[in-house]
């Protein structure tokens, strides 16, 4: 038995993905795509996907946000994991990245789903709430620039419902936020780090998953 996380070196790892990995074919192909982008580095890993698509199914979610699409996996996972009358609400603003992401997102059928606005984040998000949406969110994932972490998170916590969940990645950010920040993002991590552990708004659990992947309920 292990009292901590286990590592995984590459074989260990190699077998967590042929014994749980499940992926529909469509999310194997942009996942293959995107490691041949020059910045595939920036997408979540497929265990980090699925564990998310299995949230939204445990939660029973139906209208999610992401901010922060990139190629477009993430949206994909959450997007197939919903049901059919789901809806995604994705914001970023590079309409480069995120047009490599559509033709698997119908590939995958679920392109339905996806309300792609290309815009800033918080412009969207504060539309959102302008026109009186606040509450009516069951999930929301963060993946975007990180001095605008803390900016996304108040946003979100305002659109869920009470007991709506928040997915936060990079938290742990290879693990310099264990040491002295040297740069804008690192300070940025750790102060959201330092607040999120004390807000008591949300139920909090802080998870090795990826990059690191905080979890945030909504009391």
């Amino acid at each position: 038995m292990s009292s901590r996380t286990l590592n995984l070196d590459d074989t260990l790892y190699d077998y967590l993905l042929t014994h749980s990995l499940r992926e529909h074919p469509a999310q194997t192909a942009l996942r293959a795509a995107t490691a041949k982008h020059a910045r595939g580095g920036m997408q979540i890993s497929p265990e980090q996907g699925q564990f998310m698509a299995l949230l939204i199914r445990l939660t029973g979610a139906r209208n999610t946000i992401e901010i922060g699409v990139f190629t477009g996996y993430s949206a994909l996972s959450v997007a197939l994991a919903l049901p059919d009358d789901g809806h995604i609400l994705a914001c970023d603003i590079s309409d480069e990245y995120t047009s490599i992401a559509r033709p698997y997102w119908e590939a995958a059928g679920v392109v339905h789903k996806i309300d792609l606005q290309l815009a800033p984040a918080l412009a969207t998000l504060d539309a959102r709430l302008a026109a009186g949406a606040a509450g009516q969110y069951d999930f929301a994932f963060i993946d975007a620039d990180k001095t605008g972490y803390d900016a996304y998170y108040e946003r979100c916590l305002q659109l869920l419902r009470p007991g709506g969940l928040i997915a936060i990645d990079n938290v742990l950010w290879g693990g310099s936020v264990a040491d002295v920040a040297e740069d804008d993002d690192t300070a940025a991590l750790q102060d959201l780090n330092r607040k999120l552990h004390r807000d008591e708004r949300i139920d909090l659990s802080m998870l090795p998953v990826g990059d690191g992947l905080t979890l945030a309920r909504k009391r």
